[in-house]
């Protein structure tokens, strides 16, 4: 059965899928050069320009650009100095070092604030809005919870360096990004991978730990039903050992007999044996941080032996080994099919097409992971611009918080009541704490206490009572040492911050919507009832009307 599509409604859907919906202007622009062409620039971002205003703010935030070592330094090594010292003083009395380290740990907030604001300000108002939904996507493919430990002030640092910058290119590249930043190592426990009876097999680093060998195959790269076995995890926990951050005293520890794989006493000592020939020398904590990146591999927690990986012979040797194995998942058809089910997933439909997910299986094969190739596939396809497929994607909380803000075309100085209704919805940015991220699918997000809170924030922004324009907070201000808890991530349990839609005593009201425009930047396309509704309201509640309407809960 044939179906019409308007210009209008090609132009809406461009903008509802590789954008996070319109800004004033867009879609004006999106018609002067066509829906097409605007697929092609969004695909090649670099050919985009971006605002010198946006480039400066967001070079504003020091800590998203600071390496993972300066960040340790700087913001958590006063922690560790702060409670050793006061542990010393009061005889071990916790109470005294959590008093101790107070003020440590509030400048450490910083750090998530300024990562959480940066993804806002560059998804609200950036013109790579593809770049930046790929971002988004790519991080909560390889997601990290920034509530764990150290991922405090590693996640921004993660997306910017791993993530961002090759969000269009070869997917092994991706891969080996994620895999060596310290926050997945620390976030899936491989920084604590360790050879049995090698000699930094010691403390919290005694044995093999699993955890990032199943994440690796399961969630980023084979999928769930990609054809691997538990011997293919323990093959690949093995070869991944060693793989980690810096740690204080270098290592050392004792032979525990047979490995995981049951490699015999006489033969791993042997082996260690010409490994500790192999090494120049055994550096100490500081001396291995000098890689600003903060990954290191430790020679001395590593199995250099042969493994079998997915029917692959992998010889003996070092990080080589590792290397190696993302290779062999890269490349993998049952990848290709993983990573286009889920891409078609985001960009298509909740259950997407078969024939396109296997075309743009193909697509990766022959490309070697192309992220760009397969994505043009899909860009240019019959069943992407298939009209029963448009307004058919419900928004996640994020996709529907930013995309408020952007057709609404408010400044923002106040990012807190937008990424506080990020957590209220159960979405909040960074703080999804298990590793197959959130959900995209209606599903998962369509329930009434959630429609109801998107409503009370429609009819607070639409109405001018949310404090976007007003200054930061006092005590964000200055971005100094008084600021309080961000509303990010909860470290335990579905803590829930609360949001004060008011603006108060401390500024003047924002300035409303203008309906009229806020329609027109819509591309007015309202059912025949959501228009009549929002033409029989009261001039001032037809901008809440617009905001919550059926039509705008949907991309």
């Amino acid at each position: 059965m044939a179906f019409e599509v308007s210009k209008q409604d090609r132009i809406l859907h461009v903008l509802n899928r590789l954008a996070f919906g319109p800004r004033p202007g867009d879609f004006e622009h999106v018609s002067a050069i066509g829906p097409e062409r605007y697929v092609q620039q969004q695909l090649r971002p670099e050919s985009i320009a971006i605002p010198i205003d946006l480039t400066d703010r967001v070079n504003e935030y020091r800590t998203l650009h600071m390496p993972p070592v300066a960040l340790f330094v700087e913001y958590q090594r006063p922690i560790m100095l702060a409670r050793k010292d006061a542990k010393a003083e009061s005889g071990g009395d916790k109470n005294a070092a959590k008093d101790a380290t107070k003020d440590a740990r509030i400048q450490q907030r910083i750090v998530m604030r300024e990562a959480v604001e940066a993804r806002m300000m560059r998804a609200i108002e950036g013109p790579r809005q593809l770049q930046e939904v790929m971002t988004a996507f790519w991080f909560n493919h390889f997601n990290v919870f920034a509530g764990k430990g150290l991922d405090n002030i590693w996640t921004g640092s993660f997306e910017e360096t791993a993530i961002r910058p090759h969000t269009f290119g070869k997917f092994r590249t991706l891969l080996g990004a994620t895999a060596h930043h310290p926050a997945m190592l620390f976030y899936l426990d491989n920084w604590q991978n360790t050879a049995p009876g090698s000699p930094g097999s010691k403390g919290k680093f005694e044995g093999i730990n699993e955890n990032y060998a199943r994440e690796l195959m399961e969630l980023h790269t084979l999928g769930v039903n990609g054809g691997y076995s538990q011997a293919d995890v323990i093959a690949l926990a093995h070869i991944l050992t060693g793989w980690g951050i810096p740690k204080p005293g270098g290592g050392g520890g004792n032979n525990r007999g047979a490995d995981g794989n049951g490699m015999p006493r006489a033969e791993m000592a042997g082996l260690f044996r010409l490994r500790r020939m192999m090494m120049q020398r055994r550096r100490n904590f500081m001396r291995e941080a000098v890689d600003p990146s903060g990954f290191y591999f430790d020679e001395s927690r590593h199995d250099f032996s042969s493994k079998t990986f997915l029917g692959h012979q992998i010889e003996g040797g070092g990080i080589d080994q590792g290397e190696h194995a993302l290779d062999i998942l890269a490349r993998s058809p049952a990848t290709a099919q993983h990573l286009s089910y889920k891409l078609a997933q985001y960009f298509v439909a909740d259950d997407p097409p078969k024939a396109l997910v296997e075309r743009m299986t193909r697509r990766y094969l022959a490309t070697d992971g192309e992220t760009r190739a397969v994505l043009e596939t899909m860009f240019t396809s019959a069943e992407f611009w298939d009209p029963r497929c448009f307004g058919g994607k419900f928004k996640t909380p994020y996709e529907y918080v930013v995309s408020c803000a952007r057709a609404t075309g408010v400044p923002i100085r106040n990012y807190r009541p937008l990424y506080g209704t990020m957590q209220i919805l159960g979405m909040p940015l960074y703080g999804c704490q298990t590793p197959n991220g959130y959900a995209n699918t209606q599903d998962a997000w369509l329930n009434p206490d959630a429609m109801m809170t998107r409503l009370s924030f429609a009819t607070a922004l639409g109405s001018g009572n949310l404090p976007l324009e007003n200054p930061p907070f006092e005590e964000d201000g200055d971005r100094g040492a008084t600021r309080p808890e961000p509303p990010a991530v909860p470290r335990k349990g579905g803590g829930k911050v609360n949001i004060n839609f008011d603006p108060g005593p401390r500024g003047p009201r924002m300035t409303p919507p203008d309906p009229a425009q806020l329609a027109a930047t819509l591309g007015d396309y309202f059912t025949p009832a959501t228009a009549n509704a929002v033409e029989a309201a009261p001039t001032n509640l037809r901008a809440p009307l617009i905001l919550g309407s059926p039509e705008f809960m949907k991309r």
